[in-house]
């Protein structure tokens, strides 16, 4: 049941500990996801490789309407967390309301910190938390040609 990978954050630390105590290795990423496209599910499988257990941290509504504009999301959190979760690359999906997922970061404790190409390592949220215990963080490959905003504009040059 895709509800079931859909983790609240008050829970998400208990469920972090539990798999690092099973030994699993975390990957860790985030961002709005708000139409989701195949840039996206490029990426999301690259991250999946890097570990054992891939959690998405998705911004939520309000989170993406402070960095994006009022006219986004498009897409509604729940409706968001859904599609995502329902990718098999992506095991669990936990939604957060701060703009960064740095309290994500410190009640996860991932692995693995990624984000896309277009984040330089050190300008990574969090990274700071995953080096010190030892983690990688990593900057994937960025999927040029894909990009929400282009998909939006797009939709409205031929609305």
């Amino acid at each position: 049941m895709l509800q079931n990978k859909i983790i609240p954050f008050a829970e998400i630390a208990q469920l972090s500990q539990t798999l690092h105590q099973q030994g699993l290795k975390i990957v860790f990423t985030n961002g709005c996801f708000d139409i989701l496209h195949c840039g996206h599910i490029l990426y999301l499988e690259k991250a999946k490789e890097l570990g054992d257990v891939l959690i998405l941290g998705l911004n939520s509504d309000l989170s993406v309407k402070r960095l994006k504009g009022n006219n986004r999301p498009i897409v509604p959190e729940m409706d968001r967390a859904l599609v995502a979760a329902a990718l098999a690359s992506v095991d669990y999906v936990c939604i957060f309301e701060q703009d960064t997922p740095l309290e994500l970061i410190e009640l996860i404790q991932p692995d693995v910190l990624v984000k896309g190409g277009d984040w330089q390592v050190d300008k990574i949220v969090g990274a700071d938390i995953v080096e010190k215990k030892g983690g990688k963080v990593l900057s994937l490959n960025y999927e040029r040609g894909f990009s929400t905003t282009n998909i939006i504009e797009r939709i409205k040059q031929d609305g």
